[in-house]
């Protein structure tokens, strides 16, 4: 017998938008305060989660076709070229750089490689929440 889930799709659709675009809040603002690529994916994947629960797998698979093993690889990639890259230049490992750039529409900003480098833990975090949780939800 199929249900009919219209209110919890509808509902579902709505707050995916709202709890992915408070991800990428908390991973923009762990810089300066308690968040950060592991935070900010963690959430991403849980609103993934949603959209899992209120459809299912293969519907959500159809919509985002995303490999998450690749998701994990890139991030990676990402983090450990972003700390590995001090070291060309005679640094530490792990030593981040930053500067201050004048940015057309946001004006005076600082660019920092340690976003780079939680942008990879983002990816490696998702991949791994979201391939795990498809493996689960692919046993029968």
């Amino acid at each position: 017998m199929k249900t009919n889930d219209v209110i919890i799709q509808f509902t579902a659709k709505l707050v995916f938008f709202m709890i992915f675009f408070y991800a990428v809040h908390i991973f923009f603002a762990g810089h300066y305060t308690p968040g950060g690529g592991f935070v900010g994916g963690l959430v991403t994947a849980s609103a993934i989660v949603l959209l899992i629960v209120a459809f299912d797998l293969k519907t959500v698979q159809t919509i985002l076709p995303i490999n998450y093993i690749y998701m994990v690889a890139s991030g990676l990639i990402l983090a450990l070229g972003t700390a590995a890259i001090s070291m060309f230049a005679g640094k530490p490992f792990f030593t981040h750089y930053f500067d201050y750039y004048n940015l057309p529409i946001l004006g005076k900003t600082s660019l920092h490689t340690a976003a780079l480098f939680d942008l990879g833990v983002y990816l490696v975090v998702v991949g791994v929440t979201m391939t795990i949780i498809q493996t689960i939800g692919e046993d029968e």
